[in-house]
């Protein structure tokens, strides 16, 4: 970098070329959208036969094109946003320098050289000339410093150690631009792709390794940008990203994606966008490191023959240790790829009708996403942002990523049906699996840590439907517990604020309150499924119960409006076409004098040995 490069440099076209990877990446979010939503959902709708499901696939792989294009456009604006910002800094700099070196007399040549004019006392009867001093860098050793200082101070002339001084400035200044200039360069060089239209998982790590690189170097730009408040509520969150600018939040997006998408208040598109970068992002590392790990650990035979060590005889077959072994180091570094393609599959399915043909799908949204531990996920069938109606749905215990999929399932079927009934009204559908359930039943599910370590969490996240609801008036919502998740949505009651006009408990084995009007919600509005062979409210009553007095969901003295159930078992209460299913949608729609009630009296006790699925 040279003093006539960084004197010409106008970093305001660096941030013009920003703002035009910007629209290009908003204009890939936007055809991706189109292509996901309208395109796709109005085939899968219309349209059926192989060629019907070809033409998926391709517009599949399209979609993901504009995702990826999305993504690195995204990060180049980024990426020229930041060199642009270090090097206006370089800039003005030297803009500085330059002012005060015409101000004392100086002339700056074109080469950055400092001449200084005549000045000082009479030496000999002449005044001591005037010079030239190159542009320089000012000296990092104390020693050369100190002995710099010691010359100007004994030159002469005055302006000699002025002159220095704005060498040593300009050398500075040329020094942090050539800085910047070579820390940018290789980070820009790298937001390229293949030369195909095939997004690979190997293009997603590469685009994971080109935001980590532009989030490095861009950390004094980033830095001087508004922070989200540390620790905020979702109003909070809210307020912060209304202040930003749009360039403002594509810079955000672009390099935190992880914690964009975790911000409760935030609009659900913004969350949407952001965790669903960070689980192509994740899903494709983990397939990588699956692939890998299967080529360097072949499976193993899995049978030998069984002898019986009485007759010596062969008698069936059983498994070898090697390979059992080998199998449960599979399924390690299988974790979490079930539930990111039951994620995938959603996505997906937008546009889907039910069995009538009719309740078409609407589009998903990923409000919180994390492979961390036994794994985050938060999937909303309809904006909930726009909905009149929302019902929140906490799964129970084993309930993890990756098992994350029949908990999709139980939502999209509550939309459609919930749809059906609503009266042309919207709705939106939300399973939160954002806690850590218990992971076995015997071991976990009777300890209560569990639900009130998950339920800030949770009463935060309803917080922030709050916050960024954008409707013309408040939504009516439904938090609906199942199994355990009941336990947590108690304890988020018994513990704070749970902002829900309803509550629907299924398979409920108690909720850390003995009665109804102890949970935070107009009397009347706790409604309580309890299907025949469900083993876990019978299991719950006698731990809960013993002679202590607490009182489950299904006993009638807890207060919860029994409704009435067709299904069997502990998983049951969302089979499509079901009462049960039917009862709940009634509710999340606010047509209670619809809902068909429970035969009394309720169930007796009767204890079982399972509680989950």
């Amino acid at each position: 970098m040279d003093f006539a490069t960084l004197k010409a440099l106008k970093p305001s076209e660096y941030e013009e070329a920003a703002d035009g990877y910007r629209a290009t990446s908003e204009m890939a979010s936007s055809a991706k959208d189109a292509i996901d939503n309208r395109i796709c959902a109005g085939i899968r709708n219309q349209l059926d036969g192989e060629t019907a499901k070809a033409a998926l696939r391709e517009l599949q792989e399209v979609s993901k094109d504009f995702h990826y294009i999305q993504t690195e456009c995204a990060l180049a604006s980024t990426a020229l946003n930041g060199f642009a910002f270090d090097m206006a800094a370089a800039k003005r700099k030297l803009e500085a320098v330059l002012e005060d070196a015409k101000a004392a007399g100086c002339t700056v040549g074109a080469d950055g050289s400092v001449t200084y004019p005549a000045g000082g006392k009479e030496v000999d009867g002449k005044v001591p000339e005037g010079g030239t001093m190159p542009p320089g860098t000012s000296p990092t050793d104390p020693t050369s410093a100190s002995l710099e200082r010691s010359a100007a101070n004994i030159h002469p002339n005055p302006n000699f150690g002025k002159a220095q001084d704005f060498a040593n400035r300009i050398g500075d200044a040329l020094q942090q631009a050539a800085e910047a200039d070579t820390k940018w360069a290789p980070k820009l060089r790298a937001l390229k792709a293949d030369d195909d239209l095939a997004v690979s998982n190997r293009d997603w790590t590469d685009a994971k390794s080109d935001m980590d690189g532009v989030r490095g170097a861009g950390k004094s730009y980033l830095d001087s940008l508004p922070h989200p408040p540390k620790d905020g509520s979702p109003k909070d969150n809210a307020a912060w990203w209304k202040g930003l600018t749009d360039e403002q939040r594509s810079d955000y997006l672009a390099v935190h994606p992880d914690s964009v998408g975790a911000l409760d208040g935030l609009p659900a598109t913004v969350r949407d966008q952001a965790n669903r970068t960070v689980l192509d992002e994740t899903r494709a590392k983990a397939q990588l490191d699956y692939d890998a790990w299967l080529k360097d650990h072949p499976e193993p035979p899995r049978y030998q023959d069984h002898i019986n060590m009485h007759t010596g005889m062969k008698q069936g077959k059983e498994e070898l240790p090697a390979w059992e072994e080998w199998e449960a180091e599979r399924e390690k570094m299988h974790k979490g790829l079930d539930g990111m393609k039951a994620i995938q599959d959603r996505f997906d399915a937008t546009g889907t009708s039910d069995a009538t043909g009719a309740n078409k799908l609407p589009e998903a949204y990923l409000l919180g996403f994390s492979e961390a531990g036994d794994g985050r996920a938060i999937i909303a069938n309809g904006n909930p942002d726009t909905a009149d109606h929302q019902a929140v749905y906490v799964p129970g215990t084993t309930s993890d990523l990756d098992s994350i999929g029949g908990n999709i399932n139980r939502m999209t079927s509550l939309w459609q049906t919930a749809h059906a009934v609503s009266g042309g009204k919207s709705v939106s559908t939300i399973t939160w699996l954002g806690y850590d359930a218990p992971n076995d039943v015997v071991k976990d599910a009777t300890f209560t840590h569990y639900a009130y370590d998950g339920a800030p969490a949770f009463n935060k996240f309803l917080d922030g439907l709050d916050a960024s609801h954008s409707g013309d008036s408040a939504p009516h919502r439904t938090v609906i517990g199942h199994s355990y998740g009941s336990s947590l949505v108690g304890a988020a009651a018994q513990t704070g604020d749970l902002h829900t006009n309803d509550i629907v408990f299924a398979g409920s084995p108690g909720v850390e309150v003995s009665r109804a009007d102890q949970l935070d919600v107009p009397k009347g509005h706790v409604w309580n499924e309890y299907a025949d062979g469900d083993p876990v409210p019978d299991l719950g009553r006698m731990i809960h119960g013993g002679g202590f007095g607490r009182e489950i969901p299904a006993d009638s003295g807890f207060g919860a409006n029994q409704m009435a159930t067709n299904t069997e078992g502990h998983g049951g209460y969302w089979n499509p076409g079901s009462e049960s299913l039917k009862n709940q949608a009634l509710v999340v729609v606010g047509k209670y004098d619809d809902v068909k009630a429970a035969p009394e009296p309720t169930r007796p006790y009767a204890p079982h040995t399972v509680w989950e699925k």
